[in-house]
Protein backbone atom coordinates (compact mmCIF):
# COMPACT_ATOMS: atom_id res chain seq x y z
CA UNK A 1 0.00 0.00 0.00
CA UNK A 2 2.88 2.35 0.73
CA UNK A 3 4.16 1.91 -2.83
CA UNK A 4 0.68 2.61 -4.23
CA UNK A 5 0.48 5.72 -2.06
CA UNK A 6 3.72 6.86 -3.70
CA UNK A 7 2.30 6.31 -7.21
CA UNK A 8 3.95 3.01 -8.12
CA UNK A 9 2.23 1.34 -11.08
CA UNK A 10 3.68 -2.05 -10.17
CA UNK A 11 2.11 -1.76 -6.70
CA UNK A 12 -1.31 -1.47 -8.35
CA UNK A 13 -0.70 -4.73 -10.21
CA UNK A 14 0.49 -6.50 -7.08
CA UNK A 15 -2.49 -5.33 -5.01
CA UNK A 16 -5.02 -6.32 -7.69
CA UNK A 17 -3.38 -9.73 -7.98
CA UNK A 18 -3.23 -10.20 -4.20
CA UNK A 19 -6.85 -9.17 -3.58
CA UNK A 20 -8.35 -10.39 -6.87
CA UNK A 21 -10.96 -12.74 -5.34
CA UNK A 22 -12.17 -10.03 -2.96
CA UNK A 23 -12.14 -7.37 -5.70
CA UNK A 24 -14.09 -9.72 -7.96
CA UNK A 25 -16.68 -10.19 -5.20
CA UNK A 26 -16.97 -6.42 -4.70
CA UNK A 27 -17.30 -5.95 -8.45
CA UNK A 28 -20.06 -8.57 -8.61
CA UNK A 29 -21.89 -6.77 -5.79
CA UNK A 30 -21.53 -3.47 -7.66
CA UNK A 31 -22.84 -5.06 -10.87
CA UNK A 32 -26.00 -6.34 -9.16
CA UNK A 33 -27.36 -2.80 -9.25
CA UNK A 34 -26.74 -2.43 -12.97
CA UNK A 35 -29.08 -3.24 -15.83
CA UNK A 36 -29.22 -6.87 -16.93
CA UNK A 37 -27.77 -6.22 -20.40
CA UNK A 38 -24.79 -4.21 -19.12
CA UNK A 39 -21.77 -4.45 -21.39
CA UNK A 40 -19.37 -4.91 -18.47
CA UNK A 41 -18.93 -7.99 -16.32
CA UNK A 42 -17.30 -8.11 -12.87
CA UNK A 43 -13.96 -9.17 -14.35
CA UNK A 44 -13.99 -6.18 -16.70
CA UNK A 45 -14.72 -3.91 -13.74
CA UNK A 46 -11.70 -5.34 -11.87
CA UNK A 47 -9.54 -4.82 -14.96
CA UNK A 48 -10.77 -1.22 -15.25
CA UNK A 49 -10.00 -0.77 -11.56
CA UNK A 50 -6.41 -1.86 -12.21
CA UNK A 51 -6.08 0.76 -14.95
CA UNK A 52 -7.55 3.39 -12.63
CA UNK A 53 -5.18 2.42 -9.80
CA UNK A 54 -2.22 2.84 -12.15
CA UNK A 55 -3.22 6.48 -12.63
CA UNK A 56 -2.87 7.26 -8.92
CA UNK A 57 0.02 9.63 -8.34
CA UNK A 58 -0.23 9.86 -4.56
CA UNK A 59 -2.53 9.13 -1.64
CA UNK A 60 -2.54 10.35 1.96
CA UNK A 61 -0.37 8.46 4.39
CA UNK A 62 -2.05 5.43 5.94
CA UNK A 63 -1.75 3.55 9.17
CA UNK A 64 0.80 0.95 10.20
CA UNK A 65 -1.93 -1.64 10.83
CA UNK A 66 -2.12 -4.18 7.99
CA UNK A 67 -5.82 -4.90 8.51
CA UNK A 68 -6.71 -1.20 8.36
CA UNK A 69 -4.60 -0.80 5.23
CA UNK A 70 -6.34 -3.76 3.61
CA UNK A 71 -9.75 -2.38 4.53
CA UNK A 72 -8.75 1.06 3.21
CA UNK A 73 -7.63 -0.45 -0.09
CA UNK A 74 -10.87 -2.40 -0.49
CA UNK A 75 -12.95 0.71 0.34
CA UNK A 76 -10.95 2.73 -2.19
CA UNK A 77 -11.47 -0.01 -4.77
CA UNK A 78 -15.24 -0.12 -4.16
CA UNK A 79 -15.41 3.67 -4.40
CA UNK A 80 -13.47 3.69 -7.68
CA UNK A 81 -15.61 0.87 -9.10
CA UNK A 82 -18.78 2.79 -8.28
CA UNK A 83 -17.38 5.91 -9.95
CA UNK A 84 -16.31 3.94 -13.03
CA UNK A 85 -19.76 2.42 -13.41
CA UNK A 86 -21.37 5.85 -13.13
CA UNK A 87 -18.93 7.26 -15.65
CA UNK A 88 -19.55 4.33 -17.99
CA UNK A 89 -23.31 4.95 -17.79
CA UNK A 90 -23.17 8.67 -18.58
CA UNK A 91 -23.23 8.37 -22.38
CA UNK A 92 -26.44 6.34 -22.12
CA UNK A 93 -28.24 9.24 -20.47
CA UNK A 94 -27.53 11.40 -23.51
CA UNK A 95 -29.39 8.92 -25.74
CA UNK A 96 -32.60 9.17 -23.73
CA UNK A 97 -35.41 11.38 -24.95
CA UNK A 98 -35.85 14.25 -22.54
CA UNK A 99 -39.37 15.28 -21.71
CA UNK A 100 -40.13 18.72 -20.35
CA UNK A 101 -42.00 18.63 -17.07
CA UNK A 102 -42.85 22.28 -16.67
CA UNK A 103 -45.42 21.62 -13.93
CA UNK A 104 -42.69 20.52 -11.51
CA UNK A 105 -41.52 23.22 -9.11
CA UNK A 106 -37.88 22.20 -9.35
CA UNK A 107 -36.02 20.39 -12.07
CA UNK A 108 -34.46 17.04 -11.24
CA UNK A 109 -30.75 17.16 -10.50
CA UNK A 110 -28.25 15.96 -13.07
CA UNK A 111 -26.15 12.89 -12.36
CA UNK A 112 -23.18 15.01 -11.29
CA UNK A 113 -25.39 17.14 -9.01
CA UNK A 114 -26.85 13.98 -7.48
CA UNK A 115 -23.35 12.61 -6.85
CA UNK A 116 -22.34 15.87 -5.22
CA UNK A 117 -25.45 15.81 -3.02
CA UNK A 118 -24.77 12.22 -1.97
CA UNK A 119 -21.17 13.10 -1.17
CA UNK A 120 -22.34 16.08 0.93
CA UNK A 121 -24.81 13.86 2.79
CA UNK A 122 -22.10 11.31 3.50
CA UNK A 123 -19.77 14.08 4.69
CA UNK A 124 -22.51 15.36 7.03
CA UNK A 125 -23.08 11.84 8.30
CA UNK A 126 -19.34 11.48 8.84
CA UNK A 127 -19.35 14.59 11.03
CA UNK A 128 -21.88 12.87 13.30
CA UNK A 129 -19.72 9.76 13.47
CA UNK A 130 -17.15 8.64 10.86
CA UNK A 131 -18.08 5.00 11.50
CA UNK A 132 -21.62 5.70 10.23
CA UNK A 133 -20.28 6.76 6.85
CA UNK A 134 -18.00 3.73 6.73
CA UNK A 135 -20.92 1.39 7.48
CA UNK A 136 -23.02 3.01 4.73
CA UNK A 137 -20.19 2.77 2.19
CA UNK A 138 -19.41 -0.84 3.08
CA UNK A 139 -23.09 -1.86 2.99
CA UNK A 140 -24.26 0.12 -0.04
CA UNK A 141 -21.21 0.48 -2.26
CA UNK A 142 -19.22 -2.65 -1.40
CA UNK A 143 -22.24 -4.90 -0.88
CA UNK A 144 -20.91 -6.37 2.36
CA UNK A 145 -23.12 -8.20 4.84
CA UNK A 146 -23.45 -7.06 8.45
CA UNK A 147 -21.15 -9.88 9.50
CA UNK A 148 -18.47 -8.85 7.01
CA UNK A 149 -18.76 -5.21 8.09
CA UNK A 150 -18.45 -6.24 11.74
CA UNK A 151 -15.24 -8.12 10.96
CA UNK A 152 -13.89 -5.17 8.96
CA UNK A 153 -14.67 -2.68 11.72
CA UNK A 154 -13.74 -5.06 14.54
CA UNK A 155 -17.09 -4.67 16.28
CA UNK A 156 -20.23 -6.75 16.88
CA UNK A 157 -22.91 -7.46 14.30
CA UNK A 158 -25.40 -5.79 16.63
CA UNK A 159 -23.33 -2.59 16.60
CA UNK A 160 -23.25 -2.65 12.80
CA UNK A 161 -27.03 -3.15 12.72
CA UNK A 162 -27.48 -0.20 15.07
CA UNK A 163 -25.18 2.03 12.99
CA UNK A 164 -26.88 0.98 9.75
CA UNK A 165 -30.36 1.59 11.17
CA UNK A 166 -29.44 5.08 12.40
CA UNK A 167 -27.58 6.02 9.18
CA UNK A 168 -30.37 4.76 6.93
CA UNK A 169 -33.03 6.70 8.87
CA UNK A 170 -30.87 9.84 8.97
CA UNK A 171 -30.23 9.66 5.22
CA UNK A 172 -33.93 9.13 4.46
CA UNK A 173 -34.88 12.14 6.56
CA UNK A 174 -32.14 14.25 4.97
CA UNK A 175 -33.27 13.30 1.47
CA UNK A 176 -36.95 14.04 2.23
Amino acid sequence: MNDLRQGSESAAAQLVQLFHPELRRIAAAQMKGERSNHTWQPTVLVNELYLELRRIKSLPQGTANDQEEQAAFLRLSAFLMRRMLMHHARPLSKRLTKVSLSDLAEQPASGEQSLAEIEQLLDSLSRIDPVLRTVVEMKVFEGLTREQIAIGLNCSVRTVASHWSFARQWLQESLA
